[in-house]
């Protein structure tokens, strides 16, 4: 059979052929063009379709190796289909009729929101601006005014933001998982460490957008106190994503409270061209000529971003402007696809998202938005994550731009006024007299150390200019911008703390309520965002549940062995939470705390593991690998017992005492012995004064036997209590042996005699 041009050649199996003749024996084969409507197609790594598994059990397969569909198009079927593709053109345009309006009243509600904004921008002092020669009516109505403006702002926008990256994106990964079973084996620790290690290589190396957009999130939350995340799957990376939206893009009515109760929300989108075409070719979006672009219409925000960047919207060639794309997630009572209860239609309006190219008003995508087994009832699914700075008094919340905004504005107008008046004062106007304007010029320019000719009409020239009075900056006006600025920077938590003032022996309690008083506020805006990244995470579990062969094929290298089945157990067996501490907002809360439970085990040291102290304090400090800095304890001797020492050094003191007395004993008797030897015959006074110091000698003896009968019995205590100590671990007697005095352990088994006294009155 002839092959129509132009088309790639595959072979169809069909079961049944009845109108074809069959061989006994063989299958039918027939050669025709590839089926549109592909049931199950089957890709290669880049997405060409090679084969397709038809719903009545035929197949389509390429004869030569070339994909069947060059285009790669394919539709997504089953329960989150493109229902546009089945919904006459007269209800999309009525449904694109009434989504817009609705949209368009909520651009209107929030009008005064979007123009404080965009003065919040302002006050950020990004643009540079300079003095111009006309004046403006920004705070500088006169020719020459300064335009500076007060990094008060900006500052702490910048400090939260650098304080909180550092907290929520750490370098090796945002993601620790949370065990919540009781039945942990070797085996499920390691899932766990490998779904940890893989989760976070794929936020850190395969969403590589992840990390600088969240960064960039972190900023304008700081500034506008509201951020979203919206997290999908994408059909053009195949994958999970997790993206922010700005609060000017996330349309919502400013009479909803939050994203569960609004009305609509309206994700506003700028799409080139040939991404909106893409989203046709693979079925994402309708096939439908769009037409040209219309050019778009910005906001006071958009208008202000541009000037701030010094780029424009204004593109005359109309292929390169962006499409303005309305993804709208809402509630909608569909003609063929109402809610239905015990088989009749209740008129419920269920969840739905709806994609609308707004200069065409197409409706390019329907898709249902709750899950197939909620159908009763049917609830939204979830798709974006509100990240506060602090809770609004309606939708969107405060950030420092609410907080500061009035004070910067004081600021910089009192900054203004004292480089004016400096300038004014160095660089005085002047009046002159009528009759002194005869002369050809009236203005003069008179340099540093110069001069110039005026015509006085024969008045004293002291009479003909008089100089405007001017006065110089006051000192009060630079001292009260310094009182504002201070309380702005403690209410925005910009403070520089004077946690120690230099002491080093500053109470530990002290320095932590200094701390703890200074960062409640970013304390409290921690706590925040840590409950907002854990619900991003869990939005991010539950997408890779729903596309789970998305993360091991995407994810490089993972270190973990993953299925289907085990890499689901794993996400239902664990819990995905951010690894930033809620209770610790900055490094220097961490640090303090670490530095406050080392003075403790230091004030008491027998009651911590001094050795698992100092770990945990490296560790705080960034040290990633402590034990090459520590000693091995195991192998080093214990310290002497202070107790032990000071008792062998007083009986060793007693000892040295004692032999000195029996010297001087020994010499007296010599003494005594030579002049009886001289008399032959003592007399009695000699005898009782010999008598005398013999009995000195020997209670000196005594003393010192005394004595050292003590000290070993003191050195004996201290070694048992100490042995006694050291053999509570396996190697602790072995180690025991090994420090104690090899004399004292001899003493200690009864090895060792007693000292006895010797004839002659000395110990040997």
């Amino acid at each position: 059979m002839a092959l129509t041009p132009g088309l790639v050649p595959n072979i169809r199996l069909d079961q049944e052929q009845p109108d074809l003749p069959s061989v006994e024996g063989q299958d039918t084969i027939v050669v025709m063009d590839a089926d549109e409507d592909a049931d199950q197609p089957e890709m290669d790594v880049d997405g060409n379709v090679l084969r397709i598994d038809h719903g009545d059990g035929s197949i389509s397969v390429s004869l030569d190796g070339r994909p069947i569909e060059s285009s790669k198009k394919k539709k997504t079927e089953g329960w989150y289909a493109n229902l546009a593709e089945e919904i006459s053109e007269s209800d999309l345009s009525a449904i694109a009729h009434q989504l817009i309006k609705g949209i368009e009243e909520d651009i209107d509600s929030r009008k005064e929101w979007i123009e404080d904004r965009a003065q919040g921008l302002r006050l950020l002092g990004l643009k540079i601006e300079i003095p111009n020669q006309q004046g403006t009516a920004d705070g500088a109505p006169v020719e020459g005014m300064s335009r500076i403006r007060h990094p008060l702002l900006l500052e702490s926008v910048l400090r939260f933001q650098a304080n909180a990256r550092a907290e929520l994106l750490p370098t090796d990964g945002p993601v620790k998982i949370r065990v919540d079973s009781n039945q942990d084996s070797p085996q499920m620790d390691q899932q766990a460490e490998y779904l940890e290690k893989d989760f976070n290589h794929y936020l850190t190396v395969t969403a590589k957008e992840y990390y600088p957009d969240t960064d960039k999130m972190l900023f304008m939350l700081g500034f506008g106190g509201s951020a979203f995340k919206k997290v999908y799957f994408c059909p053009l990376r195949n994958r999970p994503v997790s993206e922010t939206v700005d609060a000017d893009d996330l349309i919502v009515n400013n009479e909803a409270t939050d994203l569960s109760n609004a009305r609509r929300i309206t994700h506003r989108i700028s799409m080139r061209p040939t991404v909106v075409k893409r989203m046709q070719i693979i079925g994402a979006y309708r096939d439908v000529d769009l037409g040209q672009a219309k050019q778009k219409e910005l906001d006071a925000v958009q208008r202000e971003k541009n000037a701030i960047q010094g780029t424009q919207d204004d593109i005359n060639v109309a292929e390169d402007r962006d499409r303005e794309i309305y993804e709208c997630y809402c509630e909608l009572n569909i003609p063929g696809f109402e809610h239905e209860i015990d088989g009749e239609a209740s008129g419920l309006e269920v969840p739905y998202r709806v994609t609308i190219d707004v200069s065409s008003k197409q409706v390019l995508n329907i898709v249902r938005n709750y899950d197939e087994q909620d159908q009763d009832l049917p609830e939204a699914d979830t798709h974006f994550v509100k990240y506060d700075f602090v809770p609004g008094l309606k939708f969107y919340g405060m950030g420092l731009l609410h907080i500061l905004g009035n004070t910067t504005n004081g600021l910089t107008a009192v900054w203004r006024e004292l480089l004016d008046a400096g300038m004014y004062a160095n660089f005085p106007g002047f009046l002159y007299a009528k009759t002194s304007g005869r002369q050809n010029s009236n203005i003069f320019r008179v340099p540093p150390g110069g001069g110039a000719q005026i015509d006085t009409a024969g008045m004293p020239i002291q009479q003909a200019v008089m100089p405007l009075p001017y006065k110089e900056p006051s000192g009060a006006l630079g001292a009260f911008a310094e009182t504002i600025s201070q309380y702005g920077q403690r209410l925005g938590g910009t403070a520089e703390m004077q946690v120690g003032e230099g002491k080093q022996d500053a109470p530990v309690g002290t320095t932590l309520a200094i701390i703890e008083q200074a960062q409640k506020l970013l304390n409290s805006v921690h706590k925040r965002l840590h409950a907002a990244q854990a619900e991003e995470f869990q939005l991010l579990a539950q997408c890779f549940r729903d596309h789970p062969d998305s993360f091991w094929q995407r994810n490089k290298r993972p270190a973990g062995q993953w299925d289907e089945r085990t890499f689901l157990s794993a996400l239902d067996n664990y819990d995905l939470v951010p690894q930033a501490d809620p209770n610790t907002a900055s490094h220097i809360q961490r640090v303090m705390k670490v530095t406050a439970l080392v003075q403790l085990a230091q004030q008491a040291p027998d009651l911590y593991n001094l050795d698992a102290v100092n770990r945990e304090a490296l560790l705080t400090l960034g040290w990633a690998n402590p034990s090459t800095l520590l000693r091995d304890v195991q192998n080093q001797p214990a310290p002497p017992d202070p107790q032990a020492q000071a008792a062998q050094m007083a009986g060793q003191a007693a000892m040295i005492t004692a032999q000195s007395k029996m010297m001087e004993a020994q010499a007296k008797t010599a003494e005594l012995q030579a002049k009886t030897g001289a008399n032959q015959q003592m007399s009695p006074e000699d005898q009782i004064h010999m008598a005398e110091i013999r009995q000195k000698g020997v209670d000196s003896e005594l003393d010192a036997i005394n004595r050292k009968r003590d000290r070993e019995s003191r050195e004996r205590l201290a070694a048992v209590k100490f042995a006694e100590e050291m053999a509570r671990n396996p190697q602790g007697l072995n180690i025991a042996r090994q420090l104690i005095d090899p004399g004292m352990l001899q003493r200690l088994e009864g090895n060792e005699p007693e000292m006895a006294p010797q004839p002659g009155g000395v110990i040997q």
